[in-house]
């Protein structure tokens, strides 16, 4: 992923550097496990406990002489060993053994920072629905004026949307943090199932049930399908927020620090950037989810289609998805709300939001539904809908958004229990 969407602390994660030093934890513990079960000398164990993790750039040195990153990680990493210790590394393993293991590692890893990212998001959106949980607005069907609503209700839909996404993140995180180390096509011939089981139990990983020398690739697909669902959901909200923002309704507004410049031409222009990032980056979130799909199926045990994919979609989708939650936070945080704008959307029409109140009122008071639904609908198309009323010879009662909000306490009830109920 290129820097401008990359986040420190999940950049740091998906660094070659970083992926040797975990390859380097994992086989320290395999021979921790071997040396329990008599098959490593403690001398060489304790060689290979002190050896240090091999740069990335001599890692990339020796492959361009063999052609196979992991054998060059390898050689590089028993460089700093003596010999009679070095033979003793990788021992009973394959490639995947160390691979997928320490890549389910890492995606834990990424998994709870993820997590945690999406857990800010939706704290700002309930402290910002329940500051203007009685903020009147109108309600779009359509993209047309409907019934009023609030803006606190609006916001309380898109938290629940992301409390819902962490649920899904969490249950793929689940699935994701499993290794293996069964040896080739997973039959655990060369390598006693104890070393699996030290190794996975001291990195906090499950393991795979059934191995074929790799772990199942539906987990991963699993996982960026949920980070795909998560991006579109903040996408609901920049695209909300964004249409909201137009000149002619200006609602809200996004957040500008002193140096904003809209445009290269026109001074004056406030573009809702922000949003429009969010919705570009979800567009992305959604390829790689179908292109993780294409994984599952490999030819027999194993076969390596996947890996080249994996090397790209897998950084890349956490680190966008980690970038753009954590941009819709500061967005929902210093958001710019109207009220005053929000009302003068409902006055505007002259009362036609009130419709569907007027129509229940008749309807209550015993008139046929067919012919009253007319009548208010062909008020509703004069030029002035109450008057229009009266020209028909009907009467409302004061109509005000708050006669749409009756039970709207409802709502504010479950969102007040959100958080506690919420997986942290």
């Amino acid at each position: 992923m290129i820097s401008r969407y990359a986040l420190p602390e999940m950049a740091e994660l998906w660094s070659d550097q970083a992926r040797y030093t975990t390859w380097a934890r994992v086989e320290v513990l395999a021979s921790e496990a071997q040396a329990l079960l008599g098959r490593v000398p403690d001398s060489a164990l304790a060689d290979i406990r002190r050896a240090r993790v091999p740069t990335a750039a001599h890692v990339a040195e020796l492959e361009r002489e063999r052609d196979h990153e992991i054998l060059s990680f390898l050689a590089a990493y028993c460089e700093d060993m003596p010999d009679d210790s070095a033979r003793w590394v990788h021992l009973g393993m394959t490639s995947y053994d160390l691979v997928d293991t320490a890549l389910g590692h890492t995606l834990a890893r990424a998994c709870d920072l993820l997590t945690d990212a999406a857990g800010r998001l939706r704290t700002a959106l309930v402290d910002k629905a329940s500051q203007h949980w009685d903020t009147a607005c109108i309600g779009r069907t359509h993209g047309m004026h409907a019934e009023p609503t609030t803006f606190g209700h609006k916001l309380a839909g898109f938290a629940f949307a992301i409390d819902r996404s962490i649920r899904r993140l969490t249950d793929a995180r689940e699935q994701v943090a499993v290794g293996t180390i069964s040896g080739s096509v997973g039959t655990y011939a060369l390598i006693d199932p104890f070393v699996e089981e030290h190794v996975c139990a001291a990195l906090g990983l499950g393991v795979e049930e059934a191995p074929s020398q790799v772990v199942a690739r539906d987990r991963h697909a699993q996982l960026v399908q949920a980070i795909a669902a998560l991006g579109a959901c903040v996408e609901q909200i920049a695209v909300e927020m964004r249409l909201l923002s137009r000149t002619e309704v200006r609602e809200v507004e996004e957040p500008r620090t002193a140096a904003y410049q809209g445009s290269s031409a026109m001074p004056h222009k406030r573009n809702p950037t922000t949003g429009e990032r969010l919705t570009g980056l979800a567009r992305l979130l959604r390829g790689y989810a179908g292109t993780m799909l294409e994984n599952v199926a490999l030819w027999h045990e194993r076969d390596l289609s996947h890996s080249s994919v994996e090397r790209v979609v897998l950084p890349d989708a956490l680190t966008v998805a980690h970038y753009q939650v954590t941009a819709a936070t500061g967005l929902v945080q210093g958001l710019h709300v109207f009220p005053h704008r929000m009302r003068a959307a409902i006055d505007q029409s002259g009362g036609l939001a009130y419709s569907s109140a007027v129509l229940a009122d008749l309807l209550e008071a015993g008139s046929e539904r067919e012919r009253t639904y007319r009548t208010i609908q062909d008020a509703a198309n004069s030029e002035d809908f109450l008057a229009g009323l009266r020209a028909q010879g009907i009467e409302t009662g004061p109509l005000t958004p708050e006669r749409f909000l009756t039970h709207h306490d409802v709502i504010r009830k479950r969102l007040d229990k959100l958080l506690d109920s919420s997986p942290s």
